[in-house]
């Protein structure tokens, strides 16, 4: 359970956006949370990635039957 105090503007775009889809309020800030979170792991990952690259294969490569255990 998270309890959270949102600025007014936001709190009446929200019930408006509510009111419009016939979803509760609840739901349209779940998605955005999850949402928000899952760009916040893929940016994550993406950094992790850039400090340690592994091994690429171009578009080319792949194509071509690269061994990609090899």
């Amino acid at each position: 359970m998270l309890a959270i105090r949102l600025p007014d503007d936001v709190d009446r775009r929200l019930s408006e956006l509510a009111r419009k889809t016939g979803r509760t309020r609840a739901d349209h800030a779940q998605e955005a949370i999850l949402r928000h979170l899952e760009d916040i792991e893929d940016a994550d990952l993406a950094e992790e990635r850039l400090a340690s690259p592994a091994r690429r294969w171009t578009h080319s490569d792949i194509e071509g039957g690269v061994d990609l255990e090899g």
